[in-house]
């Protein structure tokens, strides 16, 4: 397995699948009230050059949980905000943690770290791409539907770094994958071909919400303006009219459809406060999900040994 953790299509099947089985695992014991210590002794950096509430907290707790200890750096507190050479910075932080997990804008940036990098270098989001996020979310759907791979999934929304994660897991899972989103706000179209090689299941992409939702077991939502596109956001509202997931949308999901979104939401815009808020919604068991998949990952790469 890879020693770092930038993109889902760098992993086989079996890889991703592990990462889930272990979440649920130490998920039940979690519950059951076992402490764990498997980390104690070692730290992790958290260096954010995007601020984060659920991925911050979802990976301190994550550490404290199995007995690690947390640095957090923001951009200003880090010299990536000052210019120094992420080759410098990956090298250094080499020598005073056992893992880097990075939050930023270019999927280049995690990239450069990780080939200087003498530790895991962990993608906690990029522009790109969004892996962690997306493990939890599959984790939800697993224990929501019992099966990733018979399972239909529709993407409502911007073709932004969440949606090409759930691109490159339907290929890696073989579960068919519909996506419906504005002209020109498609998703990577390197990331979709070559998906689209690899997968055993359709990828299709419609401009279309009603085609794409149409008898999905699950649907998926994001905000329409990312982190770092608020100055777009008045005019994408206008382009992602017809987008929101309101109670009419998801009537033409599966009965049993589940709704996940990966917060926060602007309700009364992507999504609707009534179809947040309803029965069919999983986002706050998903939501705790990222702290178990966390859990996971930062215990499958540190106790991994260190990269070469």
């Amino acid at each position: 397995m890879n020693s770092h953790l930038l993109s889902l299509a760098d992993f086989s099947q079996k890889d991703l699948q592990s990462f889930i089985d272990r979440a649920r695992v130490l998920k039940a014991e979690r519950s059951q009230g076992i402490r764990h210590q498997q980390l104690s002794g070692r730290t992790i950096c958290l260096l954010f050059e995007k601020p984060s509430t659920r991925t911050r907290v979802s990976f301190e707790a994550a550490m404290y949980g199995l007995g690690g200890q947390v640095i957090f750096m923001s951009a200003k507190e880090s010299q990536l905000g000052r210019g120094e050479p992420l080759k410098d910075t990956a090298r250094v932080l080499s020598r005073y943690v056992d893992a880097i997990v990075v939050r930023t804008f270019g999927q280049e940036v995690v990239e450069e770290l990780a080939r200087y990098s003498t530790v895991p270098v962990i993608n906690a989001l990029t522009d790109l791409h969004h892996p962690c996020q997306v493990l939890s979310d599959l984790m939800t759907v697993l224990e929501c539907k019992g099966t990733l791979e018979q399972t239909r999934t529709a993407w409502i929304g911007d073709g932004n770094n969440m949606a090409n994660s759930w691109i490159e897991a339907a290929s890696v899972f073989g579960f068919p994958l519909t996506l419906a989103c504005p002209a020109g706000f498609e998703p990577d179209a390197a990331i979709l071909a070559k998906a689209r090689s690899r997968g055993s299941s359709p990828i299709t992409v419609y401009d279309d919400p009603a085609k794409a939702i149409a008898g999905a077991d699950v649907v998926n939502v994001d905000v329409w303006a990312s982190m770092g596109q608020e100055a777009e956001q008045e005019e994408r509202q206008k382009v992602f009219q017809g987008f929101q997931l309101d109670e009419a949308l998801l009537a033409q999901a599966a009965k049993d459809a589940i709704v996940l979104h990966c917060l926060p939401a602007h309700r009364g815009e992507e999504i609707t406060d009534e179809v947040l808020e309803g029965r069919q919604s999983v986002v706050f068991d998903q939501a705790e999900n990222k702290m178990h998949i966390h859990a996971a990952i930062l215990e499958h790469f540190m106790l991994t040994g260190r990269s070469c």
